[in-house]
């Protein structure tokens, strides 16, 4: 067990170390759409209605991206548990069953692109272009949905070892592939919003592969058996116990997006602000996923040594977990506050029309007021990742409700009927988190596992000055 860096190497060395690549990693993955909008919206007259036509296809891809990291939290805390109980069996069962849960995932998602995707939009709009569009980059993103899936299995196995640098490495491989053939499909080849599907795509499938080849060819301390793959009801169970519930809390992200869309159809000023709520939204992704990368740090490290019922080190994740999100999330904020107007500026490259020199202007002003709820966020997220590493199901899935509908969408109904809405409504982001970080701190405070664990510690500790 000692050779594993996660039983002995100091705990806030180890969150930075492990966790920056993660981080990385998931910023990366937000970058995969907001790269695609860039391109997107710059496309020329079709630009604006484009935007809006990933506006709206943007929740099935959270919702996507929610089963795939929810599937992933839950393979991320069993393996880390199994790795901490050195139990082999366990091991190779984890690792085997959650390729076969990703191919499960992917062929729900390839039924989905054939036969929903036009009847998803239709719901959407009854703008007949944006139906068109949406329709071509949703069926081409969820039926070659592979690349997508398949990474976020693999992505948790690296990650479940410690071997987090591999996978931030796949993930860079990938988006930079995504990056230059956005270019590429949408310029050069004038294949549309098509182009923008298929250059994702490929920048996942060229992720997947590249970790499969981390994962079987450079690290094989863990290993599976072939007939591992087939299905076992209680690794599966084991997975879900709590996978379930962060799969639920990203697809809120999704039902999220949903609801916010339709209350913000509300106002008089329904297409500026959802097209610039959809650029936002993506933008904002990037301090999410960086809080949600050092939440899946705390994650593998907690449970690993809660595995291996380490006290203090169980005492000093907790702690340094929490304060290192925090950590992060107020840097992207500071760099958001100074960055606001060159990076909504880049959503408005060519061919400014009025309208989206309308949105690229309110792009900045939501930035700026929306970012200044990052550091509550950050608390929410990090005490979720604490909860999930403690096999909670039911209190990191009420934060989610609290931060993203039962706090949100009531003020922002307040703020949507408002004479300037466009330019308030932005406000009900602050306010939920920070109503969201104080229900979080108090549900930490209270929880029983967790506080048994920490008066353990104390216990411990006196008694090592005691028998000094």
């Amino acid at each position: 067990m000692n050779e594993n860096k996660m039983a002995f190497k100091p705990i806030n060395k180890l969150l930075w170390t492990m966790g920056l690549p993660i981080v990385l990693s998931m910023v990366l993955q937000a970058l995969y759409n907001v790269v695609d909008t860039i391109f997107v919206i710059n496309m020329g007259e079709e630009g604006v209605k484009a935007n809006l036509a990933l506006t709206y296809v943007f929740p099935v891809q959270i919702f996507m991206i929610a089963i795939g990291v929810g599937t992933g939290i839950g393979i991320n805390a069993l393996l880390s548990r199994a790795l901490g109980e050195n139990d082999k069996k366990k091991i190779g069962l984890t690792l085997g069953n959650g390729i076969f849960l990703g191919c499960i995932i992917f062929l729900l998602f390839l039924f989905f692109g054939i036969f929903l995707s036009n009847l998803f939009m239709s719901l959407q709009t009854d703008d007949g272009t944006i139906i068109n569009m949406g329709t071509k980059y949703l069926k081409i993103v969820t039926t070659l949905s592979i690349g997508a899936i398949g990474f976020n299995v693999f992505e948790r196995f690296l990650q479940a070892t410690g071997k987090t640098l591999y996978s931030t490495i796949a993930q860079i491989s990938g988006a930079l592939i995504n990056i230059l053939l956005d270019y590429i499909f949408i310029y050069p080849l004038n294949m549309g919003i098509s182009g923008a599907a298929y250059a994702t795509i490929i920048g996942q499938i060229t992720s997947l592969i590249v970790a499969i080849i981390f994962h079987y060819f450079f690290y094989k301390e863990v290993k599976h058996k072939l007939s591992d793959i087939f299905p076992n009801i209680k690794i599966i169970g084991g997975i879900y116990k709590v996978g379930w519930a962060a799969m639920f809390m990203q697809a809120l992200l999704s039902i999220n997006m949903f609801v916010m869309i339709r209350v913000f159809s509300l106002s008089s000023d329904a297409e500026i602000i959802n097209g610039t709520y959809g650029i936002y939204y993506k933008i904002s992704q990037i301090a999410l996923f960086s809080c949600f990368g050092m939440s899946n740090t705390i994650i593998s490290l907690l449970s690993f040594n809660v595995g291996m019922g380490e006290k203090y080190r169980i005492k000093a994740c907790i702690k340094w977990g929490i304060i290192n999100t925090i950590i992060i999330a107020g840097i992207i904020t500071i760099l958001f506050e100074i960055l606001a107007e060159p990076i909504a500026n880049l959503f408005g490259l060519t061919s400014l029309n009025t309208n989206k020199e309308e949105i690229v202007n309110l792009c900045k002003t939501s930035i700026r007021i929306a970012s200044t709820s990052y550091i509550f966020m950050g608390i929410s997220i990090s005490i979720q990742g604490v909860l999930q590493a403690y096999r909670k199901s039911i209190s990191p899935l009420i934060i989610s409700l609290l931060r993203l509908i039962i706090f949100l969408v009531p003020f922002a109904l307040i703020f949507v009927y408002q004479e300037n809405a466009k330019n308030t409504v932005w406000w009900s982001f602050l306010i939920a988190e920070s109503l969201t970080a104080f229900i979080s701190i108090l549900i930490l405070r209270f929880n029983k596992d967790i506080k048994k664990n920490l008066i353990e510690d104390k216990k411990e500790q006196l008694n090592n000055v005691v028998m000094k």
